[in-house]
């Protein structure tokens, strides 16, 4: 079974982890629902959930249950860094699930990076 997954860092097509992702099929360009904001975690950012959200720009990705297995250990939601959950989108994709990463630490300090990393 593959899972519709909402990727907005480093993750996306060129960036510095998207060999972690790459071997799965992308499906779209797409944005959130203004519910969210991104912080700069020292090398990659966190998506958090904010009254004051902004549209974050990511890709959507067709990812399968191994590739699921392995962005879980990158993101180490075990570890309570990040959860992967229903992430609401703009657009086409508004109707559908699409699950994606959001950072669950203090984020008290940390530089906000808009729309797009």
């Amino acid at each position: 079974m593959k899972t519709l997954v909402f990727v907005y860092g480093t993750l996306k097509r060129g960036g510095e982890n998207h060999g972690w992702i790459g071997q799965q099929q992308f499906v779209a360009e797409a944005r959130t629902a203004p519910l969210y904001r991104m912080v700069d975690l020292g090398g990659y950012p966190g998506m958090v959930r904010s009254e004051e959200g902004l549209s974050i720009q990511g890709e959507i990705w067709s990812v399968d249950e191994a590739g699921l297995t392995k962005l879980d250990v990158l993101e180490d939601t075990e570890g309570g860094e990040y959860e992967r959950v229903p992430v609401q989108l703009e657009g086409e994709f508004s109707t559908q699930r699409v699950e994606g990463y959001i950072y669950l630490l203090n984020i008290e300090g940390r530089r906000d990076v808009g729309a797009c990393w």
